[in-house]
């Protein structure tokens, strides 16, 4: 394994009962960089994250932390790790202090420097005010960065975070954006499951993308978007959106891939180049008067459609089902 990987996968496989959930995967994870994950339900991602934490057997293949074998060399490897499930591992009755210590006792943390490190870790989460706090007494956001400070509690090169901002207000995701942000900057490599696929934009130097067991892309956001630019996206401002059969008479134009309806304005997605006069054209004759037009680079969510196949009705009920 080359000595920059945090992580090494070459056909990693799981089957469940005959099931193929995770099939023959292979990627690497640079160390210092921030990795996402990201897939449909069900697409195995789960699996794949247990697997790499030593919680489950891989059927075949094999994969490397930070250089030791997940099978051959499980605890040098575990101890390479820290995981930040979606819902914190922590005690409620205990204090966030407390928390630390306790977590610092379970990973093996030399009892001499357990209280030390706890309390870098309240100062680098920014919890000091809530350092005597029963866990149960905190707000949403202060769980999951303390969910974050007990991972890192033994000071690991790699971290595992699952939907870290999932049912966070706006303010607290934020500032969770911003801490992932920091922890990456000190060094520490971090493999990013998320359901935002604008979050992964944000914070992600590379992404996978899974889908049934497979991963079908692996790339900078920017590339990722780039593989969209066959399709011209553009915004129209439209007067009288309301016109019977409106979307159905859009869908039916020939350079017409995809319509997407933002209250009175159409997201048009072109085969090539916009057909400007024919289609503006084509609008009038349906008695559309057309206020605005703005042309619309693509997003990662557009690759992520192309990608997976996956349309964005469903996507929406995904991110639904997640927060649930």
């Amino acid at each position: 394994m080359e000595s920059n990987l945090a992580l090494d996968v070459e056909n990693l496989t799981k089957y469940y009962n005959g099931f193929l959930a995770v099939d023959h995967i292979r990627f690497q994870v640079k160390s210092g960089e921030v990795f996402g994950f990201l897939g449909p339900n069900g697409a195995g991602k789960t699996t794949t994250i247990r697997m790499l934490c030593g919680l489950l057997t891989p059927s075949e293949g094999r994969a490397s932390v930070m250089g030791f074998d997940i099978q051959k060399e499980t605890v040098e490897s575990k101890r390479q790790i820290g995981v930040v499930p979606e819902i914190s591992n922590l005690y409620e009755e205990l204090t966030s202090f407390e928390n630390l210590v306790f977590m610092g006792q379970l990973y093996g943390v030399p009892k001499n420097q357990r209280k030390k490190r706890s309390e870098e870790l309240i100062q680098l989460v920014r919890l000091e005010a809530k350092r005597d706090i029963p866990f149960s007494g905190l707000s949403k956001g202060m769980k999951r960065s303390l969910t974050i400070a007990a991972a890192l509690v033994h000071d690991p090169p790699l971290i595992f975070l699952d939907e870290p901002t999932s049912g966070l207000d706006v303010g607290s995701a934020r500032n969770l954006r911003t801490m992932i942000r920091q922890l990456n900057g000190r060094g520490t490599t971090i493999f990013l499951t998320t359901h935002n696929i604008e979050e992964a934009n944000h914070l992600c130097h590379r992404i996978a993308v899974l889908v049934k067991g497979k991963i079908i892309a692996v790339d900078t956001p920017e590339a990722l978007k780039k593989s969209v630019q066959g399709k011209s996206m553009v915004e129209f401002g439209m007067e009288n959106p309301n016109l019977p059969d409106l979307l159905d008479s859009i869908k039916a134009f020939d350079s017409v891939d995809t319509v997407n309806r933002r209250q009175d304005h159409f997201v048009i997605g072109f085969k090539g180049g916009p057909p400007w006069g024919s289609f503006l054209l084509y609008l009038q004759e349906r008695g559309v008067s057309v206020t605005s037009i703005n042309t619309l680079q693509p997003t990662l969510e557009d690759a992520f459609v192309k990608i997976t196949g996956l349309d964005r009705e469903m996507m929406m009920i995904e991110k639904e089902g997640k927060k649930g």
